[in-house]
């Protein structure tokens, strides 16, 4: 299967299925000589599992990550880094109803034109189960990058019509309440509408944002090796993202140029931005100011309501999905596009150091 890697030096390879043995990650290209352990990882998968509230599915997961290889007394080697977890609560008979349906909104029917055939248990690959190895990888990199100063943090900014008030942002707000919303006030209408609608046996969307500070001003390529591209690359790799935006976004295209040019001027001997349209990137490299990522993730496809549906065989009907389901996916993918995010900035960080022939020599001549 092509396209289960992601990167160009700091290298990410996922593996395993949402009902197999267990999931995975092999992550490539890490330095040696980090500070990593098991628990290091845990607190990053632990935000993602299940079960931890009414609006998550209640598969009873433990995700206990084990650090296979790549680490030597509690430091990484410059070896690949292998990381597995190991799925304990698998219903697979859940999905037996499923063998020769296809579910509304997922990816049951592309996967049986690909491949001719598909592990329909809960999705197999298509899961958003793989994102575990993403989280595991995700954490080595946000390390990597707080060695430099760089911070990544993830938030959700909307769910349903429901959206935080700015000048309410508080980052304690967002640990306080399951949604991982930054204002009290918006999470709680948020959690009334997400009731609502698993009354109605349905389910909703939602907006993830994420921010990465420090990050120094030239890191990126100007033609496809974009900070920007990658960036959305790596967004639109997660299941059920549908739009991502950098800055002002779609926005922009509103805007004058007068409005969207970010105007320069010099604080405490260094160049920085008035404003911050562009979302911290121009040309495809950084500029020096926050990046502000937006991500778009549609209603959660399964959901219990009778929906239209036809069998492999071309026979029209209906199905109910059994199972386990988050009425809403957004507060489990903030730590997914918070990882995502992370290797990105470290993979093009990694990128940059090979630019400019002064600073090579001036490493090696050390």
């Amino acid at each position: 299967m092509a396209g289960s890697e992601f990167g160009t030096i700091l290298r990410v390879a996922t593996w395993g299925e949402s009902h197999g043995p267990g999931v995975g990650v092999v992550l490539d290209g890490c330095p040696a000589g980090l500070p990593l352990k098991e628990e290091d990882i845990q607190s990053y998968l632990d935000r993602r599992k299940p079960g931890q509230s009414r609006f998550t599915t209640a598969r009873a997961e433990a995700d206990q990550v084990e650090i296979l290889s790549g680490v030597f007394e509690g430091k990484t080697t410059g070896t690949p880094v292998s990381m597995i977890v190991r799925n304990t609560d698998q219903r697979s008979r859940d999905y037996g109803n499923l063998m020769e349906l296809y579910r509304p909104g997922h990816a049951d029917y592309t996967f049986d034109c690909k491949y001719g055939f598909r592990d329909y248990r809960g999705g197999g690959r298509s899961s958003g189960r793989e994102t575990i190895g993403r989280v595991a990888a995700g954490a080595v990199a946000k390390k990597f990058l707080e060695s430099l100063g760089i911070q990544v943090r993830a938030y959700t900014s909307a769910i349903g019509g429901i959206s935080i008030d700015r000048e309410k942002f508080c980052w304690s707000d967002m640990e306080e309440n399951r949604l991982y919303m930054p204002d009290r006030e918006a999470a709680a209408r948020a959690e009334a509408f997400l009731e609502q609608k698993m009354s109605q046996q349905d389910s909703a969307g939602g907006i993830v944002e994420c921010v990465i500070s420090g990050m120094p001003p030239g890191v990126g390529e100007p033609v496809f090796e974009k900070l920007d591209g990658n960036l959305a690359k790596a967004m639109m790799s997660i299941g059920a993202v549908k739009g991502v935006e950098l800055g002002d976004g779609f926005l922009a295209a509103e805007s004058s140029g007068s409005e969207n040019n970010d105007g320069f001027l010099m604080e405490k001997g260094q160049i920085k931005k008035r404003t911050n349209h562009s979302g911290g990137v121009l040309g495809g490299m950084s500029d020096g100011s926050d990046i502000l990522v937006r991500v778009a993730f549609k209603p959660t496809p399964s959901i219990s309501r009778s929906q239209k549906t036809v069998t492999r065989s071309g026979e029209e009907t209906e199905i109910e999905i059994r199972g386990r389901h988050d009425p809403v996916i957004v507060p489990r993918a903030v730590v997914v596009v918070e990882a995502m995010a992370a290797l990105t900035a470290a993979d093009m960080l990694l990128l940059s150091m090979t630019s400019r022939l002064d600073r090579i020599q001036e490493f090696f001549r050390k």
